[in-house]
């Protein structure tokens, strides 16, 4: 079937780092994610513009900077009406969904049975915490065994915890420690989240009813911690044989948390969630081709952030939002799209214009990023390029090889390792005022082109 305008999918993963995937790390089986790879475009140094989910997530799909929405922390509701991509690619006929993690309200505080916003999704089926709360996933487990609801239940992340104790709710419940162990899912692997948005998924490819272009999220929550993957995907990887990188200040930390030998467990399970997530990927794929519609698709495959894997003595993300937590997956792959890989820094607010471009709508003025639609055609990137990350009283500006961060404190310019490899950027200070002279201009000189003021109606 041919349509006017492209179809576009997105595949959302959550906490995937940049190199938690198979071209750029031979440790990580994701096969369906390395061929999407190597059909179309793949942005290596791909930066988020907030190392956390919410101001991560809203920052890209409207091609802004969190500083300019008002959002750089977690916690702040998204207002229901920004003009993010559901919204601009509606207006321009096409059908939306977002089919599972979304995670533009606050989860904690709220009851999940309540509805949603739609926030310009024609089709919204929401679980932002899957096995938390009574949400669309935990309304499908029930629809496929009610026996299985307890099972896909999680311990409540720690704010849900305080919630429930200022709300008079169950005051014991357990508090969940995402990286103490590695527990198997306790249910049926056919019951998994990622199971959730892969059928929900192709059950909507499989169910449009008109020719109307698409524009459909995949909310996948892995490899978001509780490392809970179903034991055929912990089967494919031998612990023993992982790379774990040396980490003086890990493995010389007091608790031994940090040591090797447990962030070779939680490495472990986060890399059997990103096969899981890539197993069902691969699923949905199948589906586009089984109904004829790849031709007509561009698929997206990116991230909301990284993980620090216990590197440097963190796990999780957040500030100072280095490498490990700021640079994720992006590759964009379909009609028109070259088979390529783009080394040349690019930031997350790019993926909009880009999309829109492709999508034949203009993009509004009020975008922040730039289109990335030259390089999909195969011309080169540019090797100028910078990503800006920011925060609650910071920013940081990735060059090609250093990055600078200013905060309240004062200003630091930190080494990163060569564009490729992997690892943290808190490295020693560079003690050299030119170039921190010549990255405090490349940040100003950034800020100020991504302004966006909104226009006078007459001169006064």
């Amino acid at each position: 079937m041919t349509v006017s305008r492209p179809n576009i999918l997105l595949l959302y993963t959550d906490q995937q780092r940049g190199d938690a995937l198979g071209t750029v790390n031979d440790d990580v089986l994701t096969p369906h994610m390395d061929a999407l790879a190597r059909r179309g475009t793949h942005f290596t140094n791909h930066f988020v513009q907030n190392p956390l989910c919410m101001p991560s997530r809203v920052s890209m799909l409207s091609g802004r900077l969190p500083s300019s929405l008002g959002i750089t922390s977690m916690g702040v509701p998204v207002p229901e009406d920004l003009p993010t991509l559901p919204v601009l690619l509606g207006r321009a006929g096409y059908t939306t969904a977002n089919l599972g993690k979304l995670h533009f309200l606050p989860h904690a505080n709220r009851d999940h049975r309540l509805p949603h916003p739609t926030y310009g999704f024609d089709r919204i089926e929401i679980s932002d915490e899957p096995g938390v709360y009574d949400d669309a996933y935990l309304a499908w487990v029930h629809r496929q065994d009610p026996n299985a609801v307890d099972a896909v239940r999680c311990p409540l992340p720690p704010a849900r915890a305080v919630w429930e104790r200022l709300m008079g709710g169950d005051a014991e419940a357990v508090e969940r420690a995402d990286y103490a162990a590695l527990d198997p899912l306790p249910a049926p692997a056919e019951l998994s989240h990622s199971v959730f948005v892969a059928q929900r998924t192709i059950e909507f490819l499989a169910e449009r009813s008109s020719a109307d272009p698409f524009f459909c999220i995949a909310g996948f929550y892995n490899p978001h911690p509780p490392l809970r993957a179903p034991q055929r995907f912990l089967d494919l990887y031998d612990p023993d044989g992982l790379h774990v990188p040396d980490d003086p200040i890990a493995d010389d930390h007091d608790d031994p948390f940090y040591h090797s030998a447990h962030r070779r467990l939680v490495t472990h399970g986060y890399y059997a969630l990103v096969s899981e997530v890539d197993h069902h990927i691969g699923r949905i794929l199948a589906e586009l081709d089984r109904l004829g519609l790849t031709d007509d698709t561009i698929v997206v495959l990116t991230s909301d952030h990284g993980e620090w894997l216990g590197q440097g003595g963190r796990y999780g993300k957040g500030f100072p939002g280095d490498d490990l937590v700021t640079r994720v997956p992006l590759v964009i792959a379909g009609p028109g799209v070259r088979s390529s890989v783009v080394d040349e820094v690019i930031e997350a607010v790019d993926l909009a214009p880009t999309l829109l471009e492709l999508a034949e709508v203009q993009p509004p003025p009020f975008l922040q990023g730039c289109s990335r639609s030259p390089e999909l055609s195969g011309a080169p990137g540019d090797p100028t390029g910078v990503a800006v990350t920011e925060g609650a009283g910071w920013k940081s500006l990735r060059s090609a090889h250093h990055r600078y961060r200013i905060d309240g404190d004062g200003e630091s310019l930190h080494r990163v390792r060569p564009v490729g490899a992997t690892g943290t950027d808190r490295e020693a200070c560079v003690d050299d005022p030119a170039l921190l002279a010549e990255h405090r201009a490349l940040l100003l000189d950034h800020l100020l082109r991504a302004e966006r003021p909104l226009q006078p109606t007459f001169p006064y």
